[in-house]
């Protein structure tokens, strides 16, 4: 008998308290991460807003000091989102929401949706679903409007309308409740069928619907929140594209999008499949605040990921975590005394796959910790790969236009960074990327 059964039998045991286990997991994920954002402020406190020796004379002081407040302001917003959805979750658990909810999704289905051909546990599955999603957006809509209206707005990034911000919540919702419904009713019809072995199944059947959205996004979602239009001719689309056409890039289209109705924060990457053609999307703003050279050397960057194959072991090693988080749940989705914990006479799937995600967050952590290490990798290569190309001096002026006009932090905590960026810091890259010029010569 493996650990991890033996673990799970031991705790299948009438009145194991399953609330307080899950109440202090929460607690202790906001403890946390609480505790890493103290050691960030406490850096930054440390630092004030002295730009690092490395960038004297690129960043302007002034610029530093906006930095440092937009890094503070969003660090203290963020302890406080993270106690919000804590008293949130630890609300549910005490006054038993969860049963009460599942109750009022068979109410609904019994008497609002009686014309539905469809009943059973499925169904009413696919319903508590949706009212957990719709619960959960009146929680964090507030948060996310102040983070736009008031914090994004101040440091002037926030380009949308009251309407535009409206309109994209409900158009999310509706995705939602359209695609969330279809792959919960997969998932539960799966595990139904095949009972104990259904992680296979289901890992197969999660390839299939991310292959799925790689191909169906940017046609037909992507559309719905912003507009694409191709590249105009001239000097930029002329040296992406020789720079495509040098690598053997499969390059399709190339398009600007709209970023700026939203944000004046700056991006590039491409998309498709990881063995098909691609398409590169520039933010209308990244144009606006970059030179031609500095554009390129970002997509060669980008590139360099597709060169790597960084996106194809990416996509890989998500099948590996998917793989083991449902193996995990095949050990506690038949616990008995998790479902009595929470009120729950029978043992509806859906229920304790909810559970679970909570049972789940020490092992998010440290998957945390892992898959930004890998990140961080993979983007020190693509710097490398770019350095290559003959790009160095313009990627590091392209970084750090990129890390003024987004008020990125001038200073990071270690352990802060390793939990919580997938990027290196910008100090860091820089160091990187002369370190391989220098080899290169």
């Amino acid at each position: 008998m493996s650990f991890f059964s033996q673990l799970t039998g031991a705790l299948d045991k009438p009145g194991f308290n399953w609330k307080l286990l899950i109440a202090g997991f929460s607690s202790a994920e906001f403890a946390f991460e609480a505790y890493l954002s103290y050691r960030q402020i406490k850096k930054l406190q440390e630092k004030g807003h002295q730009v690092p020796q490395s960038l004297k004379g690129k960043i302007e002081e002034d610029v530093a000091l906006k930095s440092q407040d937009y890094s503070f302001t969003k660090l203290k917003f963020g302890i406080f989102s993270d106690a919000v959805n804590l008293l949130y979750n630890l609300t549910w658990i005490k006054f038993d929401i969860l049963p009460k909810l599942w109750n009022l999704s068979g109410n609904i289905l019994a008497n609002s949706l009686a014309f539905l051909p469809w009943k059973g546990t499925l169904v009413q599955s696919l319903v508590f679903v949706n009212l957990l999603s719709i619960a959960g957006l009146v929680v964090s809509l507030p948060l996310s409007y102040y983070s736009t209206f008031v914090i994004e707005e101040r440091f002037g990034f926030n380009k949308q309308t009251l309407k535009l911000w409206i309109t994209d919540a409900i158009k999310g919702l509706l995705l939602s409740f359209v695609f969330g419904t279809a792959i919960y009713a997969g998932f539960l019809k799966i595990v139904d069928y095949f009972s104990d072995t259904f992680m296979f199944y289901m890992s197969v059947f999660m390839f299939v619907i991310q292959i799925f959205f790689i191909i169906f996004y940017p046609k037909f979602i992507q559309p719905l929140f912003n507009k694409l239009t191709p590249l105009e001719d001239g000097e930029l689309k002329q040296s992406i594209e020789k720079l495509a056409a040098d690598q053997k890039f499969p390059l399709d289209k190339l398009y600007v999008i709209d970023g700026s109705k939203r944000s004046s924060h700056s991006n590039a990457y491409f998309l498709g499949l990881p063995w098909g053609t691609k398409q590169i999307v520039i933010f209308d703003t990244l144009i606006e605040k970059s030179s031609v050279n500095e554009v390129t050397a970002v997509l060669g960057h980008e590139i360099g990921h597709w060169a790597l194959s960084h996106t194809t072991k990416l996509l890989l090693i998500n099948q590996v975590q998917l793989f083991s988080i449902f193996s995990l749940f095949a050990l506690f989705f038949k616990n008995k005394s998790l479902y009595q914990s929470f009120g729950f006479s029978g043992q509806p799937v859906i229920i304790g796959f909810t559970l679970f995600s909570d049972v789940l967050k020490p092992f998010n952590a440290v998957l945390s910790f892992a898959t930004n290490l890998l990140s961080r990798n993979y983007e020190y290569q693509a710097d490398e790969y770019a350095v290559d190309l003959g790009y160095s001096s313009d990627l590091s002026s392209a970084l750090i236009g990129l890390h003024k006009e987004n008020l990125s932090s001038l200073h990071v905590d270690w352990l802060y960074s390793a939990y919580s960026h997938s990027h290196p810091h910008l100090t860091e890259r820089l160091q990187a990327i002369e370190f391989n010029a220098k080899k290169e010569k």
